[in-house]
């Protein structure tokens, strides 16, 4: 059963129709509606174009987090062949919001650390929704220097309302962990590909971000802080995250224009959630493009740009 968001009410109301049309015709063969469903259909077509065609950063928010949205479980399914799981960071335990491993891209080996969210109330626990806590960050760290031991490229995969805010979570270097693996993705001589596929919040997705391209789906959302954060913080209360949304240029056009990101990757019309394999497929399409160019670096070369990259962003931010 579809998902609707707030705003695509009306959408669901013609949707709705044409499926009630579709149950009466299997009900009764006699009845002719191919004309009616038509008409319905091109109505919620246009509507659905002209909705996404001027979506507020708020409501690209909504998108981002919709539940049927690809995760990075979606994406290793369908992209990366012969997946082998690596787990651990060798130190205190396992972190499942974090998954990590290595397997192919387009025949290509490759090490992929992505964040994963869950599609269920089981699953959705059982990875804390995402949020990493500092043994993830670890495992990352352990996995990228894997990688650039045996020189494959690494793709991460971010998709997070941000690092875990627990108490054990901060008892256990939370913030050392996320900078250091912030450190370990500038100083690869590896290829490092981000790709925002959803919600890219705070330091627990730059932990992940720092590439030599970031990559961002249409629809995802990239920000120190979420916007109910955001307005928690200024106006002491959640009600303004519209409000917020719109002043901290989270979406991935906003993201291009200041350079923070390197390219947007469209979206199947409506959000990736409404056709996910094409969305992966061209995620997929996306990074093998990025790695084929990135391949023909040197190792100083991929470490330098990195570096200068963010570097860059930072003296931007001083003007």
């Amino acid at each position: 059963m579809r998902t609707y968001l707030d705003f695509e009410k009306p959408i669901a109301e013609l949707e709705g129709k044409v499926e009630e049309l579709r149950q009466l015709a299997a009900e009764d063969p006699t009845m002719n509606i191919s004309d009616e469903v038509a008409k319905l259909e091109l109505k919620a077509d246009n509507l659905l174009r002209q909705s996404y065609a001027k979506l507020s950063p708020w409501q690209k928010t909504l998108v981002a987090r919709h539940p049927n949205r690809p995760h990075c479980q979606d994406y290793i399914d369908r992209l990366i062949e012969d997946f082998t799981p690596l787990a651990g960071d060798r130190g205190f335990a396992e972190d499942k919001a974090i998954i990590a491993g290595l397997g192919k891209l387009k025949n290509r080996p490759v090490m992929v650390i992505g964040q994963e969210k869950g599609h269920d109330i089981e699953s959705r626990m059982r990875h804390n929704f995402g949020m990493a806590r500092p043994e993830g960050y670890r495992k990352a760290i352990r996995l990228m220097t894997l990688a650039e031991q045996f020189r494959l490229p690494v793709i991460t995969l971010i998709d997070t309302p941000g690092a875990y805010p627990g108490v054990g979570a901060e008892e256990r270097g939370q913030a050392q962990a996320i900078a250091s693996s912030i450190e370990r993705s500038l100083s690869l001589t590896v290829p490092l590909i981000a790709v925002i596929i959803g919600e890219g919040m705070s330091g627990g997705a730059i932990a992940l971000a720092a590439g030599n391209d970031v990559l961002m789906l249409e629809h995802a959302i990239y920000s120190v802080i979420s916007p109910e954060g955001c307005s928690s913080i200024l106006w002491r209360s959640s009600e303004n995250a519209a409000e917020a949304a719109t002043a901290m240029k989270l979406t991935a056009q906003e993201l291009l224009n200041l350079k923070i990101i390197d390219e947007i990757i469209p979206e199947p019309m409506g959000g990736a959630h409404r056709e996910p394999i094409q969305t992966i497929h061209q995620t997929g399409e996306a990074i093998g493009n990025t790695l084929a160019r990135l391949e023909k670096l040197s190792p100083a070369e991929l470490k330098q740009g990195r570096r200068e990259k963010f570097l860059a962003m930072g003296r931007q931010g001083l003007h």
